[in-house]
């Protein structure tokens, strides 16, 4: 079973929000997360923490079946990418809402990588010139794909939270993640950043050399 561990030090501690979304996550030390953690264990680390990003790499350098999270109180993104840099697989707010906190906890652990929608712009303005048109693009989408599906996935890959997308299509949250899993199994990715990429076309995937 997974744990979700908080690396800890003196004057940095779980937030009550990260708290809330895993009130069965434990607060450990680095020494105790490196002799203890499993593979598949979530581990967090707040910026916060001093020296977070070479502790951050130790722990993705020690620990490879265990993917790492950073969280910031001010995320911008420059720090999120040299979040990434050092071997995260997600990086947010950590004041975030307790079921996105959740959300990206679900994401990372299937292996999937968390950017919010700055970082996620940013990426694709990165590779843009190596897309391939949109008519192209939308040749190359997947058997069986609903209308309601294609417009939750193309929300979702402008960068959109689960609450945006239901606000701006009129459906629920619930109902939101269910297509978004029905998407994500059809186009064959784990995360929003390949779900974009896939949708600007297999190329723009292949550009980028997606984990």
């Amino acid at each position: 079973m997974m744990r979700h561990l908080f690396l800890t030090q003196a004057g940095v501690a779980p937030s009550a929000r990260w708290c809330e979304a895993f009130p069965e996550g434990e607060a450990a030390t680095l020494t105790e997360i490196l002799d203890e953690a499993a593979e598949g264990d979530l581990v967090w680390i707040s910026s916060r923490f001093e020296d977070w990003a070479v502790v951050l790499a130790r722990v993705a350098d020690s620990l490879p079946g265990c993917p790492v999270v950073v969280l910031s109180l001010r995320p911008d993104d420059e720090e999120g990418l040299r979040a990434l840099d050092a071997g995260a697989r997600g990086y947010c707010h950590e004041m975030a809402a307790t079921a996105l906190l959740r959300e990206v906890a679900v994401v990372v652990a299937h292996q999937g990588l968390w950017v919010g929608p700055a970082l996620l712009s940013r990426f694709l303005g990165a590779v843009r010139s190596h897309l391939p048109s949109p008519a192209d693009a939308a040749s190359g989408l997947p058997a069986g794909l609903s209308v309601r599906e294609l417009e939750v996935a193309r929300a979702v890959s402008e960068g959109l939270t689960n609450k945006e997308v239901a606000w701006r299509l009129g459906i629920t949250e619930r109902t939101v993640k269910a297509h978004l899993g029905a998407v994500f199994e059809k186009f064959g990715v784990r995360d929003r950043l390949q779900l974009a990429l896939r949708l600007a076309g297999r190329a723009g995937a292949e550009a980028v050399g997606q984990p």
